[in-house]
């Protein structure tokens, strides 16, 4: 191998090595841009919120009706649920908001 194209092939990976720690920096400026104008929050108050959300779920009385499903007969002569969705996501989210506002001391906006 001549010595002009080890040079060369020296030069590639070190621009390569440049341009991707240069790619992994845009992600992380882009990640900044995006959080700027969002509101911040803890560690502590995060994983609160992470147990409420978890226990309010597990919590949560699912019921028949809350579903839509369909039923189709299987190859082997057995009855299948084919598709399975759930309709009542508002309830879900009020027993989750419920169980958040009893947690937290919630503050009016001054407007």
């Amino acid at each position: 191998m001549s010595e002009t194209q080890e040079m060369l092939e020296a030069t590639v990976k070190g621009l390569q090595d440049k341009v991707n720690q240069l790619n992994m920096d845009l992600k992380a400026k882009q990640k900044e841009l995006e959080d700027v104008n969002k509101p911040p929050m803890s560690n502590d108050t995060y994983a609160s919120l992470e147990d409420i959300i978890g226990n309010a779920v597990g919590d949560y009385e699912f019921e028949c009706g809350e579903f839509d499903y369909e039923f189709n007969i299987g190859y082997d002569n057995k009855i299948e649920l084919s598709d399975l969705s759930y309709n009542d996501g508002y309830r879900l989210a009020e027993s989750i908001m419920n169980k958040i506002d009893n947690y937290f001391k919630i503050e009016q906006n001054d407007n």
